[in-house]
Formats: C-alpha cells, sequence, structure tokens
C-alpha cells in the first residue's frame, strides 16, 4: 500500500476510476495480481515484469476486471499527459503516440478530464473535457467517446484495440486534429429562397456544408478563423471525405453559396429518413437536374451521394431501355419469367420462385420478375450494359460536376454470370439515390440533365452530357411501364396516394453478411424525381417507397 501512495502523490491530476473505486485487478488466473496504480515500474510503463518462469499466454475472453483495469490505466495515463504510458497500452502504440502527442501539440487541447462510463462488455464509453487554446483565445471542448479492449496477439495482454476514433469519434485512421487559421475560409450556404441552411434545421447536411465550404470557402469572398479541425489522411481523402471543423475559437467572415435545395422538401425529407435507421433520399427535378432534397438518416457518410450500393431492381428501368432498344423486349408483347433461368455457372430464380406463364414483358417489369431479364442475356455483349448506362443515363463515367463530392455510380464490363447479376442491378453495380433518382429524371425529361446542387454559372463549370438521347418511342415506353408499376405492380401500395403523372419501380438488393436485403424504390411524379435506400430495409415496396411517395405528395 505504501507503494501506491508514493506513485499517486507524484500525479498532477486524479486517475481515472471506473466505478467509483481504485480496484486491485486479477490479471489472469495463475498470472498473479497487480494494485491498479501500483506495482512499479511495470504499472508506471504499462507492460508486465518479466518473470524468470515464462508465463502462458493468456487467452480466452476478457475478464471485467481486464477491460476496466487497461481502460482507467489507459485514461488516466492520457489524461496525465503520459503519452508513452497510455500508448504501450494499445495494440498500435506507434501510431497511438503520434495521435496522442498530437492532441496537445497540434490540436492544442489542454487540462484534460476523461470520465468513463459503465463498460459494455470489452467497450468502454467515455467522456472528454478540456479546453482548446491558440495564441491569446481559447475555448471549452466536451464530446464523448469509445474504446475496446482486446487481447494483444501473442501473449494475450489486455490492450486498447487502436483507432483513431478512439481520441475523438470523427477521426478516422490516418486524420489528424489541428487547430490553427483554418485554411478555408467558413460559407453560409443558402437554400433556393435565399434562407440559411445549418444542420441545426436539417441534421444530415453536415456533410454536404463541409463538402461546400471545401470546394467554394476560398473563392465565395469570406475570410478565415481559428478553428480546431479535422485534418483528413490519405485513406479518408479516397473515400472523399472533407475535412471537419469541430470547434470554432474564432469566427471566420463566411462567403455565401447558393444551392438548389427546397427548404420545405429538405425538412420533410430530414423528416422521413428520421422514422428509419440508415436511410437516404434525394429529390430532383428533371426538367433541370436541380437537386431539391438530400437527407440521410446517419449524420456521418453522406449515402444519398456518396453511396456505392448495388441498386437491385431498380437498375431494371436502365435494363429496359437497352432491351427495348435492341427490340428484345415490347411492352405488351409476349416475356419468358420463368422460375428459374441459369447463365454462366448460375441459377437464377424469382422472389419466392414465382412464374409468369404467357405473360408480357409488361407484366413482368411491374412484377420484377429477374428470369425475364436474365433469360436476354445470351442475346447480349459483355459491355452492352454498361455503354447504355454510360450514353443515355450519364452514368458510370465519373464526370459529374454537382457542386460537392459525388459516387456517379458504377456499371463496370463483367462477363458470364456477373454480367447476368448486372442486368437485375447486382454484380458489380453500383449506385446510390442520387443515381437513381437521376435514372428515373431521365425516363420522365426523356434525356439525362446532370443533376447538380450548386447553379454552374456560380463557378462556370461545365456539367456533364450523356452519349445521346434515346428514342422518343423508348422513353414513351419506360415511362408506360414505370406508370403500370406505380399502380398496378410492385411499387402500387407505395404510391396509391399520389396523384398525377407518376411511375416507379421498386428493388430489393442483396448483400453478403445481410440478413435482410437493402430496400430501394425510385419514382417521379409531374417535373419532380426521387429516390431512397433502406439498408437492411427488406423489400423496396414497403421500406423506402414510403419516403419517396410522401416527398412526391409534397413537391410533384
Amino acid at each position: 500500500m505504501g507503494n501506491r501512495k508514493r506513485v499517486a502523490e507524484r500525479r498532477k491530476t486524479r486517475p481515472v476510476v471506473l466505478g467509483g473505486m481504485i480496484a486491485v485487478v486479477a490479471g489472469g488466473a495463475g498470472v498473479g495480481a497487480y494494485a491498479l496504480f501500483g506495482g512499479g515500474a511495470a504499472a508506471e510503463d504499462g507492460t508486465r515484469a518479466a518473470s524468470a518462469q515464462q508465463v502462458e499466454a493468456k487467452t480466452g475472453p476478457l475478464s471485467a476486471a481486464e477491460v476496466t483495469g487497461t481502460a482507467e490505466r489507459f485514461l488516466t495515463a492520457w489524461q496525465q499527459g503520459k503519452v508513452g504510458e497510455a500508448a504501450a497500452l494499445t495494440d498500435d502504440p506507434k501510431a497511438a503516440t503520434a495521435l496522442l502527442t498530437g492532441y496537445t501539440k497540434d490540436a492544442r487541447v489542454k487540462d484534460v478530464t476523461l470520465t468513463p462510463a459503465a463498460p459494455a462488455a470489452a467497450k468502454v464509453p467515455f467522456s472528454v473535457k478540456g479546453t482548446v487554446e491558440y495564441e491569446e483565445t481559447s475555448k471549452p471542448l466536451a464530446y464523448d467517446s469509445e474504446l475496446t479492449v482486446v487481447r494483444r496477439a501473442g501473449d494475450g495482454e489486455p490492450r486498447i484495440a487502436w483507432r483513431a476514433s478512439v481520441v475523438h469519434p470523427d477521426l478516422k485512421d490516418g486524420d489528424r486534429l489541428v487547430t490553427g487559421e483554418s485554411g478555408t475560409p467558413p460559407v453560409k450556404a443558402l437554400d433556393r429562397d435565399g434562407g440559411e441552411l445549418t444542420t441545426g434545421k436539417y441534421p444530415s447536411l453536415g456533410p454536404v456544408l463541409d463538402g461546400l465550404r471545401e470546394k467554394y470557402g476560398k473563392t465565395a469572398g469570406g475570410t478565415a478563423g481559428i478553428e480546431l479541425q479535422v485534418v483528413r489522411g490519405k485513406a479518408a481523402e479516397k473515400a472523399e471525405l472533407s475535412d471537419k471543423t469541430l470547434l470554432e475559437l474564432r469566427e471566420g467572415t463566411p462567403g455565401t453559396v447558393p444551392t438548389t435545395l427546397d427548404p420545405s422538401l429538405q425538412a420533410a425529407a430530414e423528416e422521413q429518413v428520421a422514422k428509419k435507421p440508415r436511410a437516404s433520399v434525394v429529390l430532383l427535378r428533371p426538367s433541370t437536374g436541380e437537386i431539391l432534397a438530400a437527407a440521410n438518416s446517419s449524420r456521418g457518410f453522406n449515402t444519398a451521394f456518396q453511396g456505392s450500393l448495388a441498386p437491385g431492381s431498380t437498375m431494371k428501368v436502365v435494363t429496359a431501355s437497352m432491351l427495348l432498344e435492341k427490340d428484345l423486349a415490347g411492352v405488351d408483347e409476349k416475356h419468358p419469367c420463368p422460375k428459374f433461368f441459369s447463365y454462366g455457372g448460375w441459377k437464377f430464380q424469382n422472389l419466392d420462385k414465382f412464374q409468369i406463364k404467357d405473360g408480357t414483358f409488361r407484366a413482368s417489369f411491374a412484377r420484377s420478375c429477374n428470369t425475364a431479364f436474365i433469360s436476354q442475356a445470351p442475346e447480349l455483349k459483355n459491355d452492352d450494359l454498361t455503354r447504355q448506362a454510360q450514353q443515355v443515363f450519364g452514368l458510370s463515367k465519373n464526370d459529374w460536376q454537382v457542386g460537392v463530392s459525388t459516387f456517379d455510380g458504377s456499371v463496370p464490363v463483367q462477363k458470364d454470370a456477373s454480367m447476368a447479376a448486372s442486368l437485375i442491378g447486382q454484380g458489380g453495380v453500383r449506385m446510390n439515390p442520387l443515381n437513381m433518382a437521376s435514372v428515373s429524371a431521365t425516363v420522365k425529361a426523356g434525356v439525362f440533365r446532370q443533376p447538380y446542387l450548386v447553379p454552374p454559372e456560380v463557378d462556370g463549370r461545365a456539367l456533364a452530357k450523356a452519349g445521346r438521347t434515346m428514342s422518343p418511342q423508348t422513353a414513351s415506353q419506360l415511362r408506360d411501364l414505370m406508370a403500370y408499376t406505380a399502380t398496378a405492380g410492385t411499387a402500387a401500395e407505395a404510391m396509391a396516394g399520389v396523384g398525377g403523372d407518376k411511375g416507379a419501380k421498386t428493388g430489393s438488393a442483396e448483400v453478403d453478411g445481410q440478413k435482410k436485403p437493402n430496400g430501394w424504390f425510385t419514382a417521379y411524379r409531374g417535373d419532380v424525381a426521387g429516390a431512397a435506400v433502406v439498408q437492411q430495409g427488406g423489400h423496396g415496396g414497403s421500406s423506402a417507397g414510403p419516403i419517396v411517395a410522401s416527398l412526391l405528395k409534397l413537391g410533384g
């Protein structure tokens, strides 16, 4: 006990304690015990004392004592500024040392207090309070984070599983925290009516507002302030994540950036996605390409613009346009829809193995018959779908100039079974709600108009063009198919209350490791088109459909 007292007296701050007491923690059966803040050098540097007799590596689930003890020692060392000691308690001391050192040196955070909450298995949530100080300016900082305790490879000792998010939940591995004059001045983003767009009004617009600042901050007429920022590393840059402001110490002067967002539709979109986990939606105007609303129930990533997900049967809109143009299908002509169809070594089937005997292509499209599309694979070249998506729908060329970073869809050239799967939106095909809203908009308008969030005249950028326009006959047939699906097919229930000129297509995309497929829905009404995805939502008609339909009622 005397040794513990001497160690405690040397501390400048109080130790972090889980459960309101400093306990003696058992180190594991047959290994002995140690006092949490005692044990001389072993406790100070986070290593265990060498034993004259080799100790067998620890295995099995972590005990509660191992979790709480490791977490307390790590948080106490971090709080006391003992970077080496804290880093040694992680499974990646080098990376931990760099980020924890930068927390004080670059982020300029001082007077840190770390308060752990009750652990949940191996995870320990904790709160962070401190002060960010730059020159003569300072501001309090507070946030919540979480750590996970694991067994270290080799000896099985409990260690903190190191991730940059331990230091701050907005950090990705390779990111840094930096306080200083922001390289990019702030911007005030405006909706189409001139009102300010803020995360207070529209919670899911955070990534969009960050992206607008990154692109337009230096040209919008503002001046930089002093900020604590997440500076993205290479991994986050590849994911097209923007630098993020966490705390503003001294305000900069914002420039203004106009957008095409409709305030009432944006508010309604926020309300709709909040009803379901992992939901995203986009609305746009087919006649111009203006984006009217974009919302995500997840706040950290803009799935609506940057998601890369298999679109399932909503892709059949693109495939149908190709089959119609190639005279491989006719709206009211006989078309096969068997229970099964094999191609490229795979056996494809319909939902619940249904079939349509002596049916038409209209019936197969409306009921979303997979084999009606797969059965045409033998008549197609490997690049036919890719060329259709690029040349008619403007997809998969990575050339959209929306005003913020977007993923513009991917329809790679595939062969054999993968090519067949791509016809129904599986295989390597990847889309997001922005892409699929654009598909419906192209059908409605009869021509591809690149979606945009910031009017192109703001910065004189050129919008992407499609290589060609589908024939008026094909466009009319597609509208006929989507209208029938919205009134008598898989989209009928969701679109029942939507009047006027309308069309829709449902989709469900299987994802490895998920119990339920992702639900998709794309539709139009009048001069508004939209699309939504609900990840692990099941059938698109019942999960994503009500989101899109409710917004079309307001804006169509």
